[in-house]
């Protein structure tokens, strides 16, 4: 299957398809079967969004590097927009507070003409604006910025000014210019206050750090997320500000039992750990390069690891 089949029906439909292909070309029952998980593991795992039901594919990306102005940078992170939806990605999450990255963003899509292909996450006042007055122009500034009339997520960066953002967020969604809405946090010392936020307000996402490395959010903030029916975009995967996991693994071969979960990579285990908590819905792993989306991409597809599965990778990262 080409890298530029467009991913935009259901796992379902094109299962149906692909499997009708292959008994149309003559495979017996037993290889249909094994037909079927070829064509599965090729399609990008999508979950829902509690709040509406939307499906939507299980990693995203992260865009707090696309600060970038040389020609160069540029070129790589066009390169990274133009493929994504092509292999079967849809989330980008930026942030006011990310440089230059909403205006990147917006300057790309328009140029590739393929906004409607992504789901667009934004946060209108991150640490420069928090003791700016708000108002409606600071949310604007991401609509002009990001070059659309309408964002699908806003969220409230690191509860920074909660209590006066939220009823403007509100504000914005029944008037149609928003699609959801959500808070964040990326430390785990603020997650009993996210999880007060979540059993006051009315959320459609929220988004927390959580890996392998760092699992603080399993205890008590995932599974409120699911009793409240809130969706959750997993940042940090990789370590993030508490530092890059990768220099753990460096020189070390991937595990076989690995295959057991069709991660090929050490970038597709971490992603998979994170994946494998059902409150997940999107990881939003940094990606800045067409090699890494590919990379990042193939920890949304197949299989993901069962509980036993789980404790053996936690057993096996606490030994390396």
């Amino acid at each position: 299957m080409s890298d530029v089949f467009r991913f935009d029906r259901s796992r379902r439909a094109v299962l149906r398809a692909g499997v009708a292909t292959v008994a149309w070309a003559g495979l017996q029952p037993g290889k249909l079967l094994a037909a079927e998980a070829d064509v599965l593991s090729l399609l990008p795992i999508t979950r829902t969004i509690p709040s509406t039901g939307e499906r939507i594919p299980v990693v995203g990306i992260g865009t707090n590097q696309f600060d970038v102005t040389s020609p160069q940078d540029i070129a790589a992170r066009r390169e990274v927009l133009q493929a994504m939806p092509q292999l079967g990605g849809r989330l980008l999450d930026t942030a006011r507070g990310y440089g230059r990255s909403e205006e990147v963003i917006g300057t790309l899509l328009a140029e590739l003409g393929n906004r409607d292909r992504f789901f667009v996450a934004t946060k209108p006042v991150s640490a420069p604006q928090a003791e700016a007055k708000i108002t409606r122009d600071l949310l604007d500034e991401s609509f002009r910025q990001l070059r659309t009339d309408r964002i699908d997520l806003m969220q409230v960066h690191s509860l920074l000014r909660l209590d006066e953002l939220l009823p403007l967020f509100l504000e914005y969604k029944r008037a149609g210019r928003i699609r959801y809405i959500g808070v964040t946090t990326a430390v785990s010392r603020t997650h009993e206050e996210l999880m007060a936020v979540m059993r006051r307000h009315p959320l459609d996402f929220i988004q927390v750090n959580y890996s392998i490395d760092d699992r603080a959010a399993a205890q008590g903030l995932l599974p409120l997320a699911r009793e409240k029916g809130i969706a959750v975009l997993n940042n940090m995967p990789f370590g993030g500000r508490r530092g890059s996991l990768f220099p753990r693994v460096a020189g070390k071969k991937l595990p076989e039992w690995a295959a057991e979960f069709d991660a090929t990579t050490w970038a597709q285990f971490m992603l998979k750990y994170c994946l494998a908590n059902p409150a997940v819905t999107v990881v939003i792993p940094g990606t800045t390069t067409l090699a890494r989306l590919r990379d990042n991409l193939g920890g949304g597809r197949g299989r993901l690891p069962d509980a036993a599965m789980l404790r053996r990778m936690e057993q096996y990262w606490a030994e390396i």
